[in-house]
């Protein structure tokens, strides 16, 4: 394909590898193994380009490589593991030679695997795809579950009926037609709706945003959030339970302020006025909703977006599992709703950058509160933000999460994380170095964190970066 030593230099520029670029070091050899796996991986991202003979760490020097000294032999064998063709090109870069694997993207609506491992990258690291984002690769080019109808053969007064039209010119910012024709032209054009031969089309995503009553639509009631609190710790004795039933925009507002109600408060004097204080940061909880309802997957039945308030600690769980890991919740993102993402990024209930788990985490970190946990497992995504707990009352696990966590938030912000920045984060004073340093040391042999520069031997002033950095 004839790549050129300048379009090696520009692609060692980037500020990081990124779905389309891997770069390794690879001087002596590269196992045949794992190059087949990442070229999977690569492909089922959308195709990209593996660079042997290059480091993988910015400067990202050219050190050249002995690997796969024949290239048109290993083009075959690739060919023969992998299924698909991956053009080699050998470049005789001044620095050293460099091998450069060209691989194509899979075809749509399809995935590559390896004996029956579907993989993707997560930072560095080669993973399973999760059984979500299969289905939703299997399921491109068909009409996505919010595009399918909700109700169909309707009248124009079944559909002013059946939807919040006012909700959706408030937040909108738009004045409210003076014609029931102009409110279901703007509709229409927004793709809530369709004019067919038989009467009216109201689509699922129409009814998810602004249905007066989601049971009115086939097969959505299920799909309206609840909220439960209980008393104490545990599920045995639910105090209050509430299910909103209308639409997701159009309710929103609703929703945030009675879960922010059942959560504990307390009264503060400031300048001589008394007001109540939260335990929990309502941006946090908004954030932590907002993402739930989002990021569901619409086609697990049965199931519905649940927020679980108990004595010390609230719950966010939805139907699904997330498109990329747990661990990279902070700086990575990928849409699973991008049309229900649109509108409510539109109505500005979320903002569709990829900010929300930064902003619980930088909440629960002003707030002095314990790291908010994030857990998967067959079928749900489960955020936990847990009450005060003082820093003595922490486990090893929970400050060991909150030392990734910082890490991760000072990183996206371009700033490393320290010995000082990590006891601001635990309220820990200046006496207090020696038991940062000892939870720096516990999270990075749990390979969660790393040195910025692994040749400093400075501990007072060492900096930290994710591992994935």
């Amino acid at each position: 394909m004839g790549t050129t030593t300048e379009q090696i230099d520009t692609w060692r520029r980037v500020d990081s590898e990124h779905q389309s670029l891997e770069f390794k070091e690879a001087k002596l050899q590269f196992d045949s193994r794992k190059l087949s796996e990442y070229c999977v991986a690569i492909a089922n991202e959308g195709g990209g380009h593996i660079l042997l003979g290059v480091t993988d760490r910015p400067p990202r020097a050219i050190v050249g490589t002995q690997a796969f000294r024949d290239p048109v032999a290993t083009a075959e064998r690739l060919l023969d593991v992998v299924g698909f063709r991956v053009d080699i090109d050998e470049v005789a870069h001044p620095d050293g030679r460099v091998l450069v694997f060209h691989v194509p993207s899979r075809p749509r609506g399809t995935a590559y695997h390896l004996d029956g491992k579907y993989l993707m990258r997560s930072g560095e690291a080669l993973v399973p795809m999760s059984e979500d984002r299969l289905r939703a690769l299997f399921s491109e080019g068909k009409p996505h579950w919010l595009s399918e109808s909700a109700r169909q053969g309707l009248s124009d007064t079944d559909v002013v009926h059946l939807l919040d039209s006012h909700s959706y010119f408030d937040l909108s910012g738009l004045p409210y037609p003076a014609t029931r024709n102009a409110v279901l032209d703007r509709f229409e054009r927004e793709g809530l709706i369709a004019r067919e031969p038989a009467g009216y089309v109201i689509t699922r995503l129409a009814a998810i945003l602004f249905a007066k009553q989601l049971e009115q639509f086939e097969a959505l009631g299920r799909k309206a959030p609840r909220v439960i609190v209980y008393d104490g710790k545990g599920k045995l004795h639910t105090r209050r339970e509430r299910t909103v039933s209308k639409g997701y925009a159009a309710s929103f507002n609703e929703l945030e302020q009675f879960i922010d109600l059942q959560t504990p408060a307390e009264e503060v004097i400031e300048h001589g006025l008394r007001r109540e204080v939260r335990m929990y940061p309502t941006i946090a909880i908004r954030e932590l909703v907002a993402n739930a309802l989002i990021h569901q997957d619409f086609a697990v039945g049965g199931g519905s977006v649940m927020v679980e308030i108990y004595e010390d600690r609230i719950e966010v769980s939805n139907p699904g599992q997330p498109g990329v890991q747990p661990e990279r919740f902070i700086d990575e993102y990928r849409a699973r709703n991008e049309q229900l993402a649109d509108f409510m990024r539109r109505f500005g209930i979320c903002e569709e950058k990829g900010s929300g788990v930064d902003k619980v985490v930088h909440a629960a970190e002003q707030f002095r509160l314990p790291a908010p946990e994030f857990c998967v497992d067959t079928v749900r995504t489960t955020c936990i933000l847990y009450g005060h707990r003082p820093f003595t009352e922490m486990s090893r696990a929970d400050r060991i999460r909150a030392c990734y966590q910082h890490c991760c938030l000072r990183y996206v912000t371009r700033e490393p994380m320290t010995n000082q920045s990590l006891r601001w984060r635990f309220g820990l004073g200046d006496e207090r170095a020696e038991t940062a340093s000892r939870i720096l040391r516990e999270a990075s042999e749990a390979g969660l964190i790393k040195l910025k520069d692994p040749s400093s031997s400075s501990k007072k002033f060492a900096r930290y970066v994710p591992y994935w950095a």
